[in-house]
């Protein structure tokens, strides 16, 4: 299996990004794994670890500051395109965000957003719907004190791979 392009799709701005500087260091079929440092620089975030669950809908990723220190973690609900022929892989952000902080709080962004996408039919209902259900099954996940088995991977890999940056 030869490594794919990965982009990225989003609605809100309306751009793809090609994310080549992305390392990868887990593909199997449903399950890409890959190291990032931010595009832009920032102060909050440096860097990160993020696990793709193609069959699942969501991308969690572990996000770092500049310092190494574990920030938060991130889920993202997406929806995965690809093309075999071109050798791409097109994550799409369905705008729908969860943040986990180490204090072991929750918050659920953007939800005004993807109201803001159905309106000005910059998603199909589908994917509304499918965002929706997504972010429930995640958070059925997260309430029921399970969320460790969607950052094993993550942790595992990076322990594998002896990430420090």
């Amino acid at each position: 299996m030869t490594t794919p392009t990965i982009y990225r799709k989003r609605f809100i701005p309306n751009d793809i990004t090609a994310l080549k500087d992305d390392i990868i260091l887990v593909q199997e079929e449903n399950l890409i794994i890959t190291k990032w440092m931010t595009l832009r620089p920032r102060k909050d975030i440096a860097r990160g670890i993020s696990a793709y669950y193609i069959d699942k809908g969501y991308k969690i990723s572990k996000i770092y500051d500049k310092d190494n220190q574990i920030v938060y973690w991130y889920c993202d609900i997406i929806q995965t395109k690809i093309d075999s022929n071109k050798n791409t892989v097109l994550f799409e952000d369905l705008l729908v965000d969860i943040i986990l902080y180490k204090d072991g709080s929750t918050k659920i962004l953007d939800l005004d957003e993807l109201s803001q996408a159905l309106e000005q039919r910059l998603i199909r209902r589908e994917e509304a719907v499918y965002a929706l259900r997504t972010l429930d099954s995640l958070l059925k996940i997260i309430y029921s004190g399970n969320f460790y088995t969607l950052q094993d991977p993550i942790n595992k890999s990076e322990a594998l791979f002896s990430i420090k940056n």
